[in-house]
C-alpha cells in the first residue's frame, strides 16, 4: 500500500498515564508527530498574529483583553487542526461518543461567547444568544443527520454562521475572526464523523 493511499483505521492505543495521558484524552491518543507539530505550530501563530492583528487595526485593550485574545486565537486555531486530525477522529468519534458527549462538548463553548460579549461587546447578550442558539441549533442537526450526510450539513451550517457573524451581528474590533473560526472549529472540524486514516508508512 503506497502513501498515496493511507488505510482507514478506527483502533487507537489506550491513553497514556500521569501527564502523557491528560494531552492523549486532549490530542486523541497515538497522534504523529507531524500531527503534534501542526497543533503546536499553527495555533502559536495564530495567537501572534491576532492581537498584532487587533493592534494594527487601532484597539488599545487592556492587558486583560489583549491576554484573551491571545487566548482564544490558540484555543480555537488549534481546536479547528487538532479535531480535523485522524488521531481526534477515533478518539473524539469512538464508540462511547454519542450524541450527548458531542453536544455536551459543544455546547461548553459557550463560554467563550460571554467573554467576548463581557470584555467585547459591552454585555450585548443578545449577541451572545442569537450566536450561541445558532451553534446549538447547527450542532443538533448535524449530529442527528446520518453520517453520510454529516460533513455537507456541517458545511451548509458553517456558511450560515458565516452570514451570522460577517454580517448580521456586529464584529467585535479586531476580532472580526472569531465567530468564523469559532463555527469552523466546532461545526466543521469537530462534530462531523469523519474516516480517519493512518500512514501507510511509519510516523
Amino acid at each position: 500500500m503506497s502513501q498515496d493511499h493511507p488505510r482507514i483505521d478506527w483502533t487507537y492505543p489506550q491513553p497514556r498515564s500521569g501527564l502523557a495521558g491528560v494531552l492523549d484524552r486532549f490530542i486523541g491518543p497515538g497522534a504523529t508527530s507531524a500531527e503534534r507539530l501542526l497543533q503546536i505550530l499553527v495555533p502559536s501563530v495564530a495567537a501572534i498574529a491576532a492581537p498584532l492583528y487587533a493592534a494594527a487595526v487601532g484597539q488599545s485593550w487592556s492587558w486583560v483583553q489583549y491576554l484573551l485574545c491571545v487566548a482564544l486565537a490558540f484555543d480555537l486555531v488549534g481546536g479547528v487542526v487538532t479535531n480535523a486530525t485522524s488521531s481526534a477522529k477515533r478518539w473524539y468519534h469512538r464508540s462511547a461518543q454519542g450524541f450527548t458527549q458531542h453536544f455536551g462538548f459543544t455546547a461548553a463553548h459557550l463560554l467563550h461567547l460571554l467573554l467576548v460579549v463581557w470584555l467585547y461587546l459591552d454585555n450585548d447578550w443578545t449577541w451572545a444568544a442569537v450566536a450561541g442558539g445558532y451553534l446549538l441549533a447547527a450542532a443538533a442537526l448535524i449530529l442527528t443527520a446520518p453520517v453520510y450526510l454529516q460533513r455537507p450539513t456541517a458545511l451548509i451550517l458553517y456558511l450560515g454562521g458565516l452570514v451570522i457573524g460577517l454580517w448580521l451581528l456586529p464584529t467585535p474590533p479586531g476580532l472580526d475572526w472569531f465567530l468564523p473560526v469559532f463555527y469552523l472549529k466546532l461545526l466543521v472540524s469537530h462534530l462531523p464523523r469523519e474516516e480517519p486514516y493512518r500512514p501507510a508508512t511509519g510516523d
